[in-house]
Parts: C-alpha cells; sequence; structure tokens
C-alpha cells in the first residue's frame, strides 16, 4: 500500500498530501460514495477469511496447518488486506469523508457477518469466489476509470492495481472449479445450478452505519447508476463462467446434470434480458429526476 501514498518522513511530505488532497476534490460525491462502499467491503476481510475455514477438507484448523489449502487461505487473506488498507489511508488523507462513520459501518458489516449460502461445501464456495472475484474486479476497475476521468490519477492507479489483485484471484478460483468439474462434473453441475436459481449475495449486504437500515441498497443504486456494477455485469459473469468451465461441451453427464448444464448455458441470455428490462425500467423512472440519497460517509451530503 505504501507505495501508493505519501512518505511522510519525507521532508516534501505536506506537499504530497495536498497533491493527493487536490487530486481527491476532483471525485464526485457519488463516485466517492461508491468508492467508500468498496473500501467498507474489503475492510470485512475477517468475516471472509471465516468463510474459507468453513469449507470441509479446505480449511486451516490450526492456523499454522501446511496444507496447500491452509496456505492458500493465508496467502489469499494477505493480499487481500492490501486492499482495504490502501484504500483506508487514501480515503483519510483525500479528507472529504467522515472516517468515524465509516469505521463504524465496518464494525457492523464484521459484526453482521454474512451467508453466501456455502453451506460448508468446498463446490459451493469455489463457485461464489469464482463469481465474487470477477464482480470485485469489475467495481474496482470501473471506479479506476471514472477517477482517471475526473483528474485523479493515482486513485486510478490504485484501484487498477486492486483489480489486477481481483483478477489473478479470480483466476485461481475458477481454476479449483475447472479441476473439480474433470473430475466430478455431475456433482459441481448439480451445485452451480442450483445457486444460479437463488441470487448470489454480496458480501457486503448487510452493511449499516447505525443509521440508515438501507445503506446498501442506497449505496448499490449509486453503483448501478454510474455503471460501476450492474445487473447486466451480473448476466455477465455467468457468461463468463459458463464460457471458462466449457459446459457447451462438458460430455458423459447423467441425465440430471445434463438438464443442469443445459439450463446454466442458457442462463445467461436470460438473466440479460431480465437486467436490460429492469435497467430500462428504472431509466424511464427517472428520466425527469435522478434520486438521491443521503450519506453519513460524506457528511450527509447527497448522493
Amino acid at each position: 500500500p505504501q507505495d501508493f501514498l505519501p512518505d511522510l518522513t519525507g521532508d516534501d511530505w505536506v506537499d504530497n498530501i495536498k497533491e493527493v488532497r487536490e487530486q481527491a476534490a476532483m471525485i464526485p460525491d457519488d463516485v466517492l460514495v461508491v468508492l467508500i462502499g468498496d473500501m467498507v467491503t474489503e475492510e470485512a476481510l475477517p468475516t471472509y477469511q471465516t468463510l474459507l475455514n468453513t469449507f470441509e477438507g479446505c480449511d486451516d484448523p490450526t492456523g499454522t496447518t501446511d496444507s496447500a489449502w491452509a496456505r492458500w487461505s493465508r496467502g489469499w487473506t494477505s493480499e487481500e488486506n492490501r486492499h482495504g488498507d490502501l484504500l483506508n489511508k487514501y480515503l483519510y488523507l483525500g479528507g472529504r469523508c467522515d472516517m468515524r462513520s465509516i469505521e463504524i459501518t465496518i464494525q457492523h458489516l464484521i459484526t453482521n457477518g454474512f451467508n453466501p449460502g456455502a453451506q460448508k461445501d468446498p463446490y459451493r464456495g469455489f463457485v461464489y469466489t469464482s463469481f465474487q472475484e470477477r464482480a470485485t474486479k469489475i467495481s474496482h476497475g470501473n471506479v479506476g476509470k471514472l477517477a482517471r476521468e475526473y483528474g485523479d490519477k493515482n486513485l486510478g492507479r490504485i484501484c487498477a492495481k486492486i483489480a489486477g489483485d481481483e483478477g489473478r484471484h479470480e483466476k485461481a478460483y475458477q481454476k479449483f472449479v475447472s479441476e473439480i468439474l474433470d473430475r466430478d462434473a455431475d456433482g459441481l453441475l448439480h451445485v452451480f445450478g442450483d445457486m444460479m436459481r437463488g441470487q448470489i449475495v454480496m458480501p457486503a449486504e448487510l452493511m449499516t452505519d447505525g443509521l440508515d437500515k438501507n445503506l446498501y441498497e442506497n449505496f448499490s443504486n449509486v453503483a448501478q447508476r454510474l455503471g460501476v456494477y450492474t445487473a447486466i455485469d451480473y448476466a455477465e459473469i455467468i457468461d463468463h463462467l459458463v464460457k471458462t468451465w466449457d459446459l457447451e461441451h462438458i460430455e458423459g453427464l447423467s441425465a440430471e446434470a445434463e438438464k443442469e448444464r443445459e439450463y446454466l448455458c442458457k442462463l445467461p441470455t436470460r438473466y440479460r434480458k431480465l437486467a436490460e428490462r429492469s435497467m430500462n425500467k428504472k431509466k424511464k423512472a427517472t428520466e425527469d429526476e435522478i434520486p438521491t440519497n443521503s450519506f453519513n460517509w460524506i457528511y450527509g451530503r447527497q448522493a
């Protein structure tokens, strides 16, 4: 993280902080809200490591277990830890956020936890992480693009770096699933199909600042309006997973697994149509006036 932050031990540290704040001042409040929401999500990392350790056979029972899975879990966590650290310090130095409100949100989110429905099953767990890492990569990448458009090159670099980490993690989890498909395609397809009949739970859905009970929904609406993470992205992630795992060409399945394969292969088109319909409906509803909400993260300003 320090590679992207001012060195406060240098003689020019005041000028360096001024430069950070000058660039940060160019970011509109709606982009700032999405960035804060992404940072809060990253800071709830203890919850996600807890999740990994519920996967049967892939856990770290001692905390220093020398199995490949345990080493992966700790290594993944150590890399993910950098994301929240860096974004938190950037927002603090930028001077435009109510850091106390943000810290309260982080504490509530870790306390509330989240349940993605993995059921201790590594099949479910790795399908979930394959999806979620890609979603996170998309969100960070799009915030970075907006930051560069508004003139904050430093934030653009930060978000691009974090998105790159998420991209590497995404590929690892998707490789895990590919290996499972080679060994137990029937079992994996049953799990994947069952999960897609529900809704992928976003890790920050239980966020609250202690005042706004609809904080996640309000944050999510801003992200959707800006095009940072949308219903179309959700559909395209499903399409990406179907293609990455080459579900179109899997053979030797049971009759039940074949039904799941057909369902999954058709799902991206169906979701995309539903997403387009939903987004067009919202667009028409807000043509005259864009709805805004007050966010305590930014001292009650509207976004």
